[in-house]
């Protein structure tokens, strides 16, 4: 699933150093709470859960469609439905941990939580009466029950986990996580799709009893920060606070609020123009701040760099609107491929058959080689011999062209596909293999995975670099949430499109994939028109000497 791994990459530093540090481990710290003594856990954990967790959702399709019997388009609808809830919930899991119950609990409480939705997919694959008996029998009630509950908890656990877990800014994690990845795609895939899917979701359920562990034996060196909220609530803060005093029309002053540390000195910098409706929030009017200068009431009264923070926020919305159909595309074509390659030859040789959920992996290979191959050589030869990099935008720019570009490829190879299907006439027959090598849906997924190289870094690199510092939690939560809102918006499309045409019928060799590669090549085309006109408009902020200057600032 590239895009579940996206998410977990442009999340990272959603919770960086909030429980093992508060700052840079030296030498000195060995034997003490936090630093370098708590990474062997850290690590173990994040290998564990990861590992655990990709064991049972990497073939989770498949698995829907063998041992439920529920039909190919609908199986790959509930799998973008819960990759969705995959990007959603560690945005949750960070505000309950920021704002309630801090990053250890909510940790041990999400690994918990996954282990009992494992422990009831693996009851699912090893207990009969819990699946279907037969091809032509759907699922009772009670085997949905329990099968929906499973992916539920699993689900939840894995966001609740995911995110609150990166706490240490070192490349050996990534390499672990990366790995856990590879092996939970790959191995415990073919386990489940040549032995038996109660020994694949069992080893998923060791390995997270065993990430679990790991975890909670490293207690006694973790750092533990009391919650301190979270900057969500700020920006609710603002909104509420200028509705109030639009709204209630209070005689205030013209004096804007900056903080308890300016209060009684005469402040240079205002207010900028834009957004003006939200200036409100900053004035002082009667019981606003107490006798200290510290606010009274939150809810009533915003300091400046809060409201401007916001507006950053408000300025960079429609750039990030691009983003979702820039994702849409890459969410369809990660189900649709699976359902491809499961009509497809997939023989390596005689013996070795490459499972149909593997083919994924290809997408995550391309874009981790492509990565150290841009940022390591080509990029710094870039800058030596034309004197400048890629800037965010321009980085975004391309990975909407090469993600286009993925889907017109896809398009044609699907084209190829559904002739040599007709030509041996295997309509009506779902059953059937067509007589053509998995390989040919290599291209496509190398050409997405090249594509989110750009996109994806030029994202984060952007929101980082255009957001202040109290805002940096935002930034990566807006790209879990792009991931989030394409995986709820391509089933839609999808289910929208099995109702309005014949070209996604149960059996994809009766129908026309082809058109809906091209239809999202168009509407992928379009959004980049799009693209070009919020970028042309966007004019890079100066976050650090915004409220500096004297005089009233345009932007």
């Amino acid at each position: 699933m590239p895009e579940a791994c996206d998410g977990l990459n442009s999340g990272q530093s959603l919770l960086e150093d909030k429980m093992v540090r508060e700052e840079a481990p030296s030498s000195e710290s060995h034997g003490k709470q936090g630093g370098w003594v708590t990474f062997p856990f850290i690590i173990g954990c994040i290998g564990c859960l990861t590992l655990a967790n990709g064991g049972w959702l990497s073939n989770l399709m498949v698995y829907l469609i063998q041992q439920y019997n529920i039909n190919t388009i609908n199986a790959a609808l509930i799998l973008n439905v819960l990759s969705g809830c995959l990007s959603v919930f560690p945005v949750v899991g960070a505000l309950i941990a920021d704002s309630f119950l801090g990053s250890f609990s909510v940790i041990v409480i999400s690994s918990c939580i996954s282990l009992l939705g494992i422990i009831s997919l693996t009851l699912t694959a090893t207990i009969n009466p819990l699946r279907p008996q037969g091809d032509d029998h759907s699922p009772s009630k009670l085997q949905y029950t329990i099968l929906y509950l499973g992916i539920v908890l699993a689900s939840i656990g894995v966001g609740g986990s995911r995110f609150t877990l990166d706490i240490v800014k070192d490349q050996n994690v990534f390499f672990t996580l990366y790995a856990a990845f590879l092996a939970s795609s790959t191995a415990i895939v073919y386990i489940e799709d040549n032995v038996s899917w109660g020994w694949g979701f069992g080893i998923s359920l060791a390995a997270n009893v065993v990430g679990l562990a790991i975890f909670l034996l490293g207690n006694r060196f973790y750092c533990s920060h009391m919650p301190r909220g979270s900057p969500f609530t700020t920006l609710a803060q603002v909104l509420v606070a200028a509705a109030r005093k639009k709204l209630s029309r209070l005689p205030g002053s013209d004096d804007y609020y900056y903080g308890e540390e300016h209060v009684g000195k005469v402040m240079d910098g205002v207010l900028t123009k834009s957004f003006s409706c939200l200036n409100k929030a900053t004035l002082v009017t009667e019981g606003d701040v107490n006798s200290d200068g510290s606010i009274a009431k939150p809810w009533n009264l915003c300091k400046v760099e809060e409201v401007e923070d916001f507006k950053t926020l408000l300025r960079i919305l429609p750039l990030w609107s691009t983003s979702i159909f820039l994702s849409v595309p890459i969410a369809i074509q990660a189900s649709l491929t699976i359902l491809q390659a499961v009509t497809m030859d997939r023989h390596i040789g005689p013996n070795f058959k490459i499972p149909a959920s593997s083919f994924l992996v290809i997408v995550f290979i391309s874009t981790t080689v492509f990565l150290i191959l841009i940022d390591r050589f080509i990029f710094p030869l870039w800058e030596k011999f034309l004197g400048w990099s890629p800037r965010p935008l321009q980085r975004v720019g391309i990975g909407h062209v090469l993600n286009v570009l993925g889907m017109v490829v896809s398009a044609v190879v699907e084209s190829k596909r559904l002739k040599i299907a007709n030509a041996h006439h295997l309509e009506g027959q779902p059953e059937a293999i067509v007589p053509m090598l998995s390989i040919w849906l290599f291209p496509q997924l190398v050409l997405v995975g090249i594509g989110e190289v750009f996109h994806f870094p030029g994202q984060v690199g952007l929101y980082y670099q255009e957001f202040p510092t109290s805002l940096r939690s935002t930034a990566t939560a807006m790209i879990s949430m792009v991931i989030a809102v394409s995986y709820y918006l391509s089933p839609a499309l999808i289910d929208l499109l099995r109702r309005v045409t014949k070209w996604l019928p149960d059996d994809i060799n009766q129908g026309r994939l082809d058109n809906v590669y091209w239809m999202i090549s168009v509407i992928g085309a379009i959004n980049f028109g799009y693209y070009l006109v919020c970028a042309k408009c966007y004019r890079y902020q100066n976050v650090e000497h915004r409220v500096k200057g004297g005089s009233t600032l345009e932007n």
